[in-house]
């Protein structure tokens, strides 16, 4: 039997029957949907009001920090509300967004974490060309273009499915992915399936980033190998967030596509579940908490929202105002480990 996209509904069928823990389930979501929001929040917030953060590489980390609240929203309050329902449907259009949303989440990361890798190469690789490379007015286009472009991108990709009709409701995961939504269509033409792995899926959101970000990193090393301690040290200390962002992202998303291509019912329930939002629940998170401890002119900028800037702004407005002028870091975010 055919149907179109209106009046239709997908089940979701990785839900299952979890009984009690369900709620054990749904706090966790929770709290790790709390944690996001306010974590990526004051970090937010902090490079906005600070002036010492309008620089490119915290501009790059406000975008950043901007799409794992809208990552963590495309999955997990849908999330929390079938943990406690009974039933696992969800309709067509519901769906379409979902996935529209994960995409452009995906999408989005990576181009951000490729500019900021081409940041970071500049910066050491040459240093003294960095302010007219990199400057302020290019970053916001930059930015201003990935988000368009990925948002652009995934909506004409998607297009071409919506227009499917389907044979099949069910859907082996906690959530819409568009490959598993393809192969539910009676069509026996895959065209659409494929044009999305090997374009959007493979060249512009992996393979593309992943090659642009190896060279960067190559010629990184090779510029710190030939440099004195001090310089190694600097950029170890810059680049380690980055790449541990990266390999972490990286990993979450060779996990997804791998997982939708083979059979994983051998894996356990939790951490097949666990495996399959990686990317939007622990990516979110991971992001600030790197930064935020690793960076220490964004550590004590936090200390100083969370804990002073009540008593300073009322008490000792004079001692406030000196805590926030501190000298700006430029290329540099070389400078400052933990």
């Amino acid at each position: 039997m055919e149907n179109s996209t209106e009046s239709f509904s997908f089940v979701l069928a990785m839900y299952g029957d979890t009984g009690q823990l369900k709620y054990l389930y749904f706090t966790l979501a929770v709290i790790f949907y709390i944690s996001v929001i306010v974590a990526n929040s004051v970090l937010i917030i902090v490079l906005y009001t600070d002036k010492n953060f309008h620089e490119p590489m915290y501009l790059f980390l406000c975008s950043l920090f901007v799409n794992e609240i809208y990552g963590s929203t495309s999955l997990l309050p849908c999330f929390m509300v079938h943990m406690l329902s009974d039933t696992h449907d969800i309709s067509a259009s519901l769906c379409f967004i979902q996935i529209f949303n994960i995409h452009s989440y995906v999408a989005i990361e990576f181009g951000t974490l490729t500019i900021m890798a081409h940041d970071r190469y500049v910066c050491i690789c040459k240093p003294l060309h960095y302010n007219s490379i990199i400057t302020k007015r290019k970053v916001q286009l930059v930015i201003l273009f990935i988000w368009i472009f990925c948002l652009v991108e995934v909506g004409v990709l998607l297009s071409f499915t919506i227009r499917l009709n389907f044979c099949g409701t069910v859907i082996n995961k906690v959530f819409c992915v568009h490959h598993l939504v393809v192969d539910l269509s009676c069509s026996s033409d895959r065209t659409v399936s494929l044009v999305h792995d090997v374009i959007f899926g493979l060249i512009f959101s992996i393979a593309g980033p992943v090659s642009y970000i190896s060279y960067s990193y190559v010629n990184i090393f090779s510029v710190c190998l030939k440099g004195s301690k001090e310089t190694r040290m600097k950029a170890l200390e810059t680049c380690t967030p980055h790449f541990v962002s990266l390999i972490s992202f990286v990993f979450a998303c060779f996990y997804s596509l791998i997982s939708q291509r083979f059979d994983a019912s051998t894996v356990p329930y939790p951490l097949c579940v666990f495996l399959s939002t990686y990317a939007m629940v622990i990516q979110p998170l991971l992001n600030p908490v790197i930064y935020g401890l690793k960076l220490s002119k964004i550590k004590h900028a936090c200390k100083n929202l969370l804990t002073l800037k009540a008593s300073q702004l009322y008490l000792f407005p004079e001692a406030y105002l000196n805590s926030t002028n501190n000298s700006g870091l430029g290329c540099a975010g070389v400078e400052q480990g933990g």
